[in-house]
């Protein structure tokens, strides 16, 4: 393949957020190559301002502002992270205008300095849509992996608009939820569905018996354990306090950020919430679960997810009791299903009893060739088919 450039506007903030999400390995991939050069545009601000949010809103605040001023950075050969101002004001026609418009002019000077003329744009924010759609580039390619249109405090007609815009002019739509795949794969100018990939080497290669984590290593066992974002539109927090309850001789163990009420849990006295870790760190945290779980909600969200933990999970070969949602289908052979609290603290018992080698060994071959770089060769490939040449 010929060397490609890049312009990716990414769904989350690279230095805020953990990088194992499909945008972000994805850009990995091709910033690899030899002559490649990637640009990833941190996240553009969807959520309208809650500044009544008090702390939350301060804090957030402030990481945007410190993430801007970074300017362009140069993270890796080839690879270059940008955080463009922007006004969290989209469903305000003005403000969309200005948006826009700033966003055209800062993008200008990125793309003039690295000498980008034509690039493959990828968008992964809805919020790009305008300005992706309108600037010269060699393809297009808008990565339906979540609807963000349920997404909490979002204007949602504007992010439908987006949404309708950048299916209809994509030259490739991949999809990572199958049901979300087949309902809208008419609407698009071109869909595939791919599915989510995982570092499965980064899991499966490490050795529980070292680089165990201070905090974690004296956690008393057997240990229950979830790492990811604790949000309130995806983590059925009923579920999961009353699931403590349940097990009082289990240690539950949480790793991620807390952008929901956590006050319940952090009471109890089986809890550990360890907070944010870098992603790099999250395999050495994960291999000292001797359960996983997966407490979801059921809502539209969750129904058009398909959470790359889950395989992150299975690649380190750790048992896993779920909530029901439509892209846990084909794992149901090594994965356990439970709809209510007593059937969570049922099949987590029976997952520490049924333990064995090769349970470990059948749930890492489920996913052991679902690797970024093999996603990434394939919409390559689909990208620059004959029949999406323009």
């Amino acid at each position: 393949m010929e060397n490609i450039d890049i312009i990716c506007f990414g769904g989350i903030d690279w230095w805020y957020h953990n990088r194992n999400h499909f945008d972000t390995q994805m850009m990995r991939y091709f910033g690899k190559q030899r002559g490649n050069k990637v640009v990833f545009i941190n996240s553009i601000v969807m959520q309208k301002p809650k500044i009544l949010g008090g702390t939350n809103f301060l804090r957030k605040l402030s990481r945007k502002l410190k993430s801007i001023f970074r300017g362009l950075k140069k993270v890796d050969e080839g690879f270059w992270v940008y955080s463009p101002f922007s006004l969290p004001l989209h469903h305000i026609g003005f403000f969309r205008w200005l948006n826009k418009t700033l966003l055209k002019w800062q993008l200008a000077r990125v793309m003039r300095k690295l000498g980008i003329n034509n690039p493959i744009v990828w968008v992964a924010c809805p919020a790009a849509c305008d300005i992706a759609i309108n600037m010269k580039k060699r393809r297009l390619v808008y990565q339906r992996t979540d609807r963000f249109e349920d997404f909490p405090n979002v204007d949602v007609e504007t992010v439908r608009e987006y949404d309708r815009k950048l299916r209809a002019q994509a030259d490739i739509t991949p999809y990572v939820n199958k049901a979300l795949y087949e309902q809208e794969v008419d609407e698009c100018k071109n869909a595939i569905y791919v599915d989510h990939g995982v570092n499965y080497h980064m899991f499966a290669s490490v050795d529980p018996r070292q680089d165990i984590p201070a905090d974690i290593a004296s956690i008393p066992r057997p240990i229950v354990g979830y790492f990811g974002k604790i949000a309130d539109f995806t983590v059925d927090m009923h579920l999961t306090e009353k699931l403590v309850d349940l097990l009082p001789d289990k240690s539950f163990v949480f790793i991620g950020e807390q952008a929901a009420d956590c006050s319940a849990l952090m009471a109890k006295k089986n809890v550990w919430l360890l907070g944010h870790k870098q992603y790099e760190e999250i395999p050495h945290y994960g291999k000292c679960f001797d359960v996983a779980i997966m407490p979801w909600l059921k809502n539209p969200w969750i129904a058009a997810c398909n959470p790359i933990k889950l395989k992150e999970y299975l690649s380190l070969g750790r048992p896993i009791v779920s909530t029901p949602f439509p892209e846990l289908e084909k794992y149901r052979d090594v994965v356990y299903e439970a709809g209510t609290p007593e059937e969570f603290a049922e099949s987590i018992e029976k997952a520490l009893s049924e333990e064995g080698s090769e349970l470990v060994a059948a749930r890492r071959k489920k996913v052991e060739n679902a690797t970024w770089d093999r996603k990434a060769e394939w919409i390559l490939k689909e990208l620059f088919a004959e029949n999406n040449e323009s």
